[in-house]
């Protein structure tokens, strides 16, 4: 199943050295992508090996909403959420049936409203509180990160 379409070009590692001598502020904004991919990717290490339920998926979907409203995707603190709970499960570590629980119990904490594919958080503050989630790492502008 497609969540996004991806558009991806093969690059001769050569050609992008080059790229690398004759533009150094190229260069510059790969070293600085990689290094956010890297924060991205401890935060997430530390979600899966570290978070209970509720404080993993909290923390994934308040994710979503911050680099959603980054692309202007947003309306208040509600958006699409056209995932699976079998694809939840995959990028969580859960199985399908915990992705259910998971979610019924922040319904029932009203820490959520889900109705189709449309996903909104009535308490954004509290929502955060619970998923343990700093924007910060997402290397966003303030307003994007924090609103």
């Amino acid at each position: 199943m497609v969540v996004t379409e991806v558009y991806c070009a093969d690059a001769p590692l050569s050609r992008l050295r080059n790229i690398c001598t004759h533009y150094p502020r190229i260069t510059a904004a790969f070293w600085r992508e990689t290094l956010i991919d890297a924060s991205v990717y401890r935060e997430w290490v530390l979600n899966v090996g570290r978070r209970e339920g509720v404080s993993r998926m909290a923390h994934v979907l308040c994710e979503r909403l911050v680099r959603l409203r980054a692309a202007g995707l947003v309306e208040g603190h509600a958006c699409d959420l056209p995932i699976t709970q079998g694809e939840f499960a995959d990028a969580l570590g859960f199985t399908t049936v915990h992705v259910n629980r998971v979610l019924q119990q922040m319904r029932a904490e009203g820490l959520i409203e889900l109705s189709g594919d449309r996903l909104n958080i009535p308490d954004w503050e509290k929502l955060k509180q619970v998923g343990e989630f700093d924007p910060t790492y997402l290397h966003l502008e303030t307003e994007q990160a924090t609103a």
